[in-house]
């Protein structure tokens, strides 16, 4: 299709408008429920205290904002595409904002002095027991007679419209990680599927067997990790051959698809995961995705990706039938030797050209009819 009919037919399915709104509209639009930030978003978008003094600063100097990107919904409420942490901050700072059971916070924040404004110390929008750091009525109008532009893709848009505006307005911004943006994603697409996910990231033995430093819990890496593993452990084998680029956006699209999927098996998702990491946690605990040291026989170091994607995956692949636990504990220290694991897992070798080799290794490895001589060759 020529450049011009596919810019023509794409701009035909998203639809938009746009208009600036003052302060005081949007916290009209969040009391009368006809704006959704999704509260459940607020554990990706953090702003530190200092930033959200620092945003407050910026409305009181009259700095321009960025403009709030929603989606309208069929009810004709907003969904909030890009601006959480903006309308967040203006929320909690006036003292509306619900907490995820829909309370309303009881403990409005206090700011934090700031470059311009070092006096915004301690101060409050309202406090009646403490008049002297609350703002005072002018300083107040002047915040909710503040202008923020919306931008509106409206409901005649096509469905995807939002998510893809989502994905790239927030990926590279101050969410930390891919995986926080997919989670946000997943959250507006499939909230049963995100709920899943979230209770196997908490399932005891997964946790004990990935052992995560606590920054990586923050950057959501235990949900990637569970991701991938539903993604791929009963892939076919012939569509591992066809990644290409960046697995990044594999993972993106694979969730996506997967989150629209009416007939997806989650029965079936959380067997394999919840078999597959008992057992790891009955053969080597937190050692399951460690490197080892044939001449000492110990594990050491940290948690290691390629490892994961052999040892994970492939025992999920066979959940139902699997080796006995003792046998398990033999087949994992006899990876590390493994020449096709030492080959496609070593520094520079990306995951889309190491998955093709890994996977199939995994599966074979862990086979039921596997004989101890193939883990060598």
């Amino acid at each position: 299709m020529p450049l011009q009919k596919e810019i023509d037919k794409q701009r035909q399915e998203i639809r938009t408008d746009g208009y600036t709104m003052s302060i005081g509209e949007w916290i009209s639009l969040y009391q009368n429920n006809e704006i959704d930030i999704h509260p459940d978003f607020q554990r990706f978008f953090r702003w530190s205290e200092h930033q959200k003094s620092t945003f407050i600063e910026s409305i009181l100097l009259g700095i321009p904002i960025p403009p709030i990107f929603v989606s309208q919904r069929d009810d004709g409420v907003w969904d909030v595409v890009d601006g959480v942490q903006r309308l967040s901050t203006i929320y909690e700072f006036v003292g509306i904002l619900k907490t995820d059971n829909q309370e309303q916070n009881k403990y409005p924040i206090a700011l934090q002095k700031t470059t311009y404004l070092p006096s915004l110390e301690g101060k409050k929008w309202d406090d009646p027991n403490d008049k002297d750091n609350s703002f005072t009525q002018s300083q107040r109008l002047l915040i909710k007679r503040a202008k923020i532009a919306v931008n509106i893709v409206e409901k005649e848009s096509d469905e995807m419209v939002k998510y893809e505006l989502f994905q790239r307005l927030n990926t590279g911004g101050s969410i930390a990680t891919p995986q926080e943006v997919r989670n946000c994603i997943l959250l507006m697409l499939n909230r049963d599927l995100y709920e899943l996910m979230r209770s196997l990231a908490n399932y005891e033995s997964f946790r004990n067997c990935i052992a995560l430093s606590d920054r990586l819990y923050e950057e959501q890496y235990d949900m990637e990790l569970i991701l991938r593993f539903i993604l791929i452990f009963d892939k076919d084998e012939e569509s591992l051959k066809e990644l290409d680029g960046d697995v990044r956006v594999f993972l993106t699209d694979g969730m996506r698809e997967m989150a629209l999927n009416k007939e997806l098996n989650y029965r079936h998702i959380e067997k394999a995961f919840k078999k597959t990491f008992d057992v790891l946690n009955e053969a080597l605990g937190d050692d399951s995705f460690r490197r080892y040291k044939i001449d000492s026989d110990r594990f050491f170091g940290g948690f290691i990706l390629s490892a994961y994607e052999v040892i994970a995956l492939g025992i999920g692949y066979s959940y139902k039938n699997l080796p006995k636990t003792n046998e398990i504990s033999s087949r994992i220290k006899n990876i590390w030797s493994n020449p096709t694991y030492q080959k496609w897992s070593g520094a520079g070798v990306n995951a889309a050209r190491r998955l093709p080799y890994l996977i199939p290794l995994g599966r074979e490895v862990f086979s039921s009819k596997c004989r101890s001589e193939l883990l060598n060759n």
